[in-house]
């Protein structure tokens, strides 16, 4: 494994806003907002966070080892599987050369053994995502499970968010059936959902036992942090209105385990809205506020953005 593997425990907090956008439509809804249907306030998936940071690695640096993506739009995943095998030139159709006994495989066309392990490493040095956020990788010619060191919860708004319904039309049609129908109007009616505003706060995890297990390097954190707060500026659209990161702040531990429970370093961070006569509009109607002289010891505060 890498020698350059992250060796401290680190926690993070990302504050992150939408104006007039939809920052992840739940598709079992119509592609509403998603919502916390108790309180009302706004959810954004862990997935969906993983996602644009996959998206941001993937483009700054071509998809190129060793910073390939497993995840990814039209991905076959156990063709890549089987890819990590035909690299190490294993021939999963012929009897394994370990273990000693000369024993046939078990099923043609897995890895067994010290095979598995092979390939589960082949997998976590090309694909960044893979020793990043872990992978499953015993779907097809099998190279086990990998926990990553990365973690994310859902973020959730600081206050309750309203989702609001909006009719589009499309001066066209797709087909000739639908314009011989409108008699040549040639108009499609659709319909749109944004938020006018949402501040968003997510949590984050990075174990430096896990990081050393996948080779998770101190120069894959630097482009993770990179990504988190870039992962906007390149995923632009129509339907994700104005969004952008607004605040990383990042908790390194000076040891391997950590010096203090992860709830008390959240803690540490409080964002409350400065006018509560009026609906936030914008993150300057917002106080974000840090206790850093209340931190344990052995807690360095790194404000990132």
């Amino acid at each position: 494994m890498n020698n350059n593997t992250v060796n401290s425990r680190y926690d993070f907090i990302i504050l992150f806003d939408v104006k007039d956008g939809n920052p992840n439509g739940d598709p079992d809804a119509g592609n509403l907002p998603r919502v916390d249907a108790e309180t009302g306030h706004g959810l954004v998936t862990d997935v969906c966070l993983k996602r644009k940071v996959r998206n941001y690695v993937g483009l700054k640096n071509n998809e190129n080892s060793p910073y390939g993506i497993f995840i990814k739009e039209k991905a076959i995943l156990n063709n890549s599987i089987e890819q990590a095998y035909t690299s190490l030139d294993i021939n999963l159709q012929e009897p394994p050369t370990d273990p000693a006994d000369g024993k046939k495989r078990n099923k043609p066309g897995q890895g067994q053994g010290k095979e598995i392990e092979r390939a589960k490493q082949f997998l976590c040095q090309n694909y960044y995502d893979i020793r990043t956020f872990g992978a499953v990788l015993s779907t097809g010619a099998n190279a086990g499970q990998v926990r990553g060191p990365v973690q994310l919860t859902f973020a959730r708004s600081i206050d309750p968010i309203v989702s609001l319904e909006h009719s589009i039309t499309r001066m066209a049609v797709a087909t000739e059936a639908e314009a011989q129908k409108q008699g040549g109007d040639n108009r499609t009616m659709g319909r749109k959902f944004t938020v006018p505003y949402g501040l968003y706060r997510a949590h984050g995890f990075i174990s430096a036992p896990l990081a050393n297990q996948t080779g998770f390097s101190e120069e894959d954190l630097e482009l993770f942090w990179e990504a988190l707060e870039n992962m906007f500026e390149h995923d632009r659209s129509a339907a994700r209105g104005l969004m952008g990161t607004r605040k990383l702040i990042v908790f390194k531990h000076s040891s391997r385990m950590g010096n203090a429970p992860v709830q008390q370093l959240f803690e540490a961070l409080t964002v409350k809205r400065k006018d509560n006569s009026k609906p936030a509009r914008d993150f300057s109607d917002y106080l974000v506020t840090i206790a850093a002289d209340k931190l344990p010891q052995g807690v360095t505060l790194i404000e990132r953005l």
